[in-house]
């Protein structure tokens, strides 16, 4: 697709940011959004990135704005209903906040929670987070009370130490144990998406403390089916490491009595781009049933090293004596977050997180 390709920055556009401009000058008729839209859209503006984008329309929208921080901020918020017609971009007001309010927690936190029910202000309420941590976890509990699920989700995305795109939250890297009590308390959220972010918050802490996650989940569990979507989803990067404990938690025992049988590739050589299929059985050999996990495990060649790709191919019950033909494509056409290089890959077959089978093929150029 090369060029075509959509990109998330491309959300960042004369249309989306145009809203922006329309709304702050109805809310303020100082502002003048035909200059704002001229500095945002410079000579440099195509070879920025997405974040970079959102601080540099930010700070032209700073210019634009009366000098008080505070006096800015209230023209903001008055624009944010309007705002709202932007989409992802309408982020560039919380971003507005993350850059110039970090000296004024008293009125960017009010604002952060009109943004917020645009678009997610999680990145912006990091910086807080690490310079205020005592009083922005209280604000993040306050949150986790709310009717809103917008503030909500808020208190649990917002503090996700690892959370993609944004600033790490070294402190929570180190010791997540303040959070725990806040995400247990959102763990029955009625709101999808509120546990959603549970559980990615979770599996974030999961990267540096696995032991820990495993154990704090096996404390909540209640037989609700919101602590099992939530547990289900936080392990789902250490099941597919074969971490045990993750495992027997959600009832994969290690080391199944199976067998594995039939492992063949069709081609045995693909051009780059093309794509190879990957079958074998699984039979059972135990007298009852098991619960049984089938993953495949890509290992892309580097010149510089194998890079490894996880796939969940079959999950479920795997009667006594009953057999699973299991036949999976893996695909290798170039994608942006990955590279297929000529040479020799390879496939294996991981069943309860134990890597029980190999095979190979070639890719051409």
């Amino acid at each position: 697709m090369g060029d075509e390709r959509f990109l998330l920055k491309d959300m960042f556009n004369r249309e989306t940011i145009g809203v922006i401009a329309d709304a702050v000058a109805a809310a303020d008729s100082r502002f003048d959004p035909a200059a704002f839209l001229a500095s945002v859209f410079d000579d440099e503006w195509g070879d920025r990135e997405l974040k970079q984008r959102m601080r540099h329309a930010a700070e032209c929208l700073r210019v634009g704005l009366p000098d008080d921080y505070g006096a800015a901020l209230e023209i903001l918020v008055r624009a944010a209903p309007s705002a709202d017609a932007a989409g992802f971009a309408a982020m560039i007001l919380s971003d507005f906040v993350e850059a110039f309010g970090i000296d004024d927690l008293a009125a960017s936190i009010p604002a952060l929670e009109v943004f917020t029910r645009n678009v997610s202000a999680e990145f912006a309420v990091r910086p807080f987070l690490v310079r205020y941590p005592d009083r922005m976890l209280e604000q993040m509990h306050k949150w986790a009370g709310s009717d809103d699920p917008t503030l909500r989700r808020l208190a649990s995305e917002g503090t996700r130490p690892r959370l993609p795109w944004g600033m790490a939250l070294k402190q929570y890297q180190a010791d997540p144990a303040p959070l725990f009590p806040l995400l247990e308390g959102l763990a029955h959220d009625p709101s999808e998406v509120v546990r959603r972010s549970v559980a990615n918050n979770l599996n974030d802490i999961a990267k540096d403390h696995p032991d820990l996650v495993v154990d704090v989940l096996a404390r909540w569990q209640d037989g609700s089916a919101e602590v099992s979507g939530i547990t289900r989803h936080a392990l789902r990067v250490l099941l597919k490491q074969g971490h045990i404990g993750a495992l027997r938690l959600l009832g994969f025992e290690p080391d199944p009595a199976v067998a594995l049988s039939k492992l063949s590739v069709e081609p045995g050589t693909v051009p780059v781009g093309g794509k190879v299929s990957v079958s074998f059985t699984v039979r059972s050999a135990a007298d009852e049933p098991q619960s049984v996990m089938v993953d495949g495990v890509v290992h892309y060649a580097r010149p510089t090293g194998a890079t490894t790709k996880v796939f969940k191919w079959k999950t479920g019950e795997l009667g006594p004596g009953e057999t699973w033909s299991i036949e999976r494509s893996v695909t290798l056409k170039p994608m942006s977050t990955r590279r297929i290089e000529p040479g020799i890959h390879s496939c294996e077959v991981q069943i309860n997180g134990d890597r029980v089978a190999r095979i190979e093929f070639e890719v051409t150029a």
